[in-house]
């Protein structure tokens, strides 16, 4: 009877540490958290393991490898992340929850002056390990009750964490009330200075992703921000053509329509259309750059059959650089007209441009139609583009230049409907 209770604590215990190790590593590969299915599925695997290993008699060692690579196999199949990441998450996990374990066994073999508490197979060593595991749970509830912790939060508390364990388990070898083997005290003295430089590299680590990803955000979008200037300089170079030449356009049509040659003045006429067209329905935002691209978008649309409406309210004089500006607007409007282009019937593609300012908050919003398909990726929209380049990059580039505000985008979508909104603190600027 006893045994049979002892190994449900242990099964337990074991579904226990899979749940939070799941947690743990989808907040530390900062992911959107999977469903319960999961949850149950990886908890109940690894408690049957737990129980399992449990009754084989098997050392610790052996339980942490085997628990390890149950941990890594199962997180690494439906996630994005490299399964060698995971796998060296969970190899550590599980190190730092035995050695607690150990320590807790310890600190009440010590307290009490009983050996019993080392021994697993033991209520008294149970109970060691649901002290541990206690602990483990109060730090998983503090992470998740921050969603916003950083990296460096993280690492620092899982620093104290660590080192705190290394210099009690130091301590366990100067005390004399507790017979523990000298191999013990060394083996997880090891184990302690090896979980601490595994928390250095894997901060390291991430820290390299993170500047990598920048650097290539950085490029991807100055090619998207130079792509966009390059229409923009040409559209300006034709209408700055076309004004310096007006007076002799005029002269040329006057010339015409006095001789009666209607046909040759309307043909004439034509030809300087395209251009002019450009100018008729201008959006002056006070930034010369964003007119130019909202104009420019706005002709792509009607290229394509789009139905794209405006309305700007833009404050003057901002600390909004204009190449952030347009890393937003250039951005959002591409990614609805090209979804917008794909809706099979022409009178239901439509976009809408909207800018408003709130008190010192600008709100940047782009709605647009689409045909209702969409893919997710850890419950994130994903892109469906599938030519390569830089598709996915829109996104996070304007992303990028609204954080330099502390503003933030936000994607939704509801039935045939995509909306993208984009907001930005700014403050005026006093211009002498």
């Amino acid at each position: 009877m006893m045994d049979g209770l002892v190994l449900c604590s242990h099964m337990a215990a074991g579904a226990l540490r899979g749940a939070i190790c799941l947690f743990l590593v989808y907040r530390l590969l900062k992911e959107k958290l999977p469903g319960k299915k999961l949850f149950l599925a990886v908890s109940f695997g690894n408690g049957v393991l737990g129980a399992v290993l449990f009754l084989l008699h098997g050392t610790e060692a052996f339980l942490i490898g085997a628990e390890a690579l149950w941990l890594s196999w199962s997180l690494g199949r439906p996630g994005t992340a490299g399964i060698r990441l995971r796998l060296f998450i969970s190899i550590f996990y599980e190190i730092a929850v035995y050695f607690w374990w150990f320590l807790f066994s310890s600190g009440f073999g010590i307290l009490f002056m009983s050996e019993a508490f080392l021994n697993r197979e033991l209520w008294e060593g149970q109970a060691a390990g649901w002290a541990a595991h206690v602990l483990l749970l109060c730090l998983a509830v503090y992470i998740g009750k921050k969603p916003d912790i950083t990296r460096q939060e993280a690492f620092r508390l899982s620093s104290a964490v660590v080192l705190a364990g290394f210099f009690a388990v130091i301590t366990l070898g100067q005390q004399t009330r507790l017979a523990i083997p000298d191999d013990t005290i060394y083996m997880w003295v090891i184990l302690s200075v090896i979980l601490m430089m595994s928390l250095l590299v894997f901060n390291i680590s991430r820290q390299y992703e993170v500047e990598k990803e920048l650097s290539e955000l950085k490029s991807a979008q100055a090619e998207l921000l130079e792509r966009d200037y390059t229409a923009l300089n040409e559209a300006y170079e034709v209408n700055a053509k076309l004004f310096h030449d007006f007076h002799n356009h005029m002269g040329a049509v006057r010339q015409l329509v006095s001789h009666e040659k209607y046909e040759e003045a309307l043909s004439y006429l034509d030809e300087l259309q395209g251009p002019v067209r450009k100018m008729t329905d201008t959006v002056w935002t006070g930034d010369e750059a964003a007119d130019y691209l909202i104009n420019s978008k706005a002709e792509a649309a009607a290229e394509k059959g789009i139905k794209f409406q405006v309305q700007v309210e833009y404050p003057r004089r901002t600390n909004i650089r204009s190449a952030d500006l347009c890393a937003i607007l250039g951005n959002l409007l591409d990614n609805a007209l090209e979804a917008s282009g794909k809706v099979e019937e022409a009178g239901e593609r439509k976009a809408a441009l909207t800018i408003r300012r709130i008190h010192q908050m600008l709100v940047i919003k782009v709605e647009n139609s689409f045909d209702g398909r969409t893919e997710r990726e850890n419950g994130e929209l994903k892109t469906t583009k599938t030519e390569g380049g830089l598709h996915g990059w829109g996104l996070k580039s304007a992303r990028t230049a609204a954080e330099k505000y502390d503003g933030m985008v936000g994607i939704t979508c509801e039935g045939n409907i995509f909306c993208a909104v984009a907001t930005l603190s700014y403050r005026g600027i006093d211009i002498k």
